[in-house]
């Protein structure tokens, strides 16, 4: 059974080429487009990881990153942060809600799939 990656990320073309990048890696892979859609479907499909943009319509992600992180149901899902802030004070903002990484856009497929491969194991 292929592991369950969320994608949140409110460009339809950087969601389709994350989507498309993991299947290929093996993933099933769920989207979200706001981060009000990333919490409701991380709740109810529970995913093995999520990836996670920061300027999100609707709730932004630092709020979904720590909303899911300080939640005993949820905290253990590693999220990787996806974004164009590369900024100090994002990163730190980043680590203060918890999430396990923090990728700058642009970024190569290849750097999230091993991103995510070490997260959930070189196996799956």
């Amino acid at each position: 059974m292929p592991k369950k990656i969320l994608a949140a990320e409110d460009s339809p073309t950087i969601l389709e080429m994350i989507k498309q990048s993991l299947e290929e890696g093996g993933f099933s892979v769920i989207t979200a487009i706001d981060g009000q859609d990333a919490l409701e479907k991380a709740r109810v499909q529970k995913p093995d990881l999520i990836v996670l943009d920061l300027m999100l319509p609707k709730v932004d992600g630092y709020k979904v990153c720590r909303m899911l992180k300080f939640d005993e149901k949820y905290k253990a899902i590693p999220i990787i942060v996806l974004t164009a802030r590369a900024g100090e004070a994002d990163k730190k903002l980043a680590a203060e809600v918890r999430a396990d990484a923090y990728l700058v856009k642009p970024f190569e497929p290849e750097v999230l799939l091993s991103k995510i491969k070490e997260f959930l194991g070189a196996g799956s």
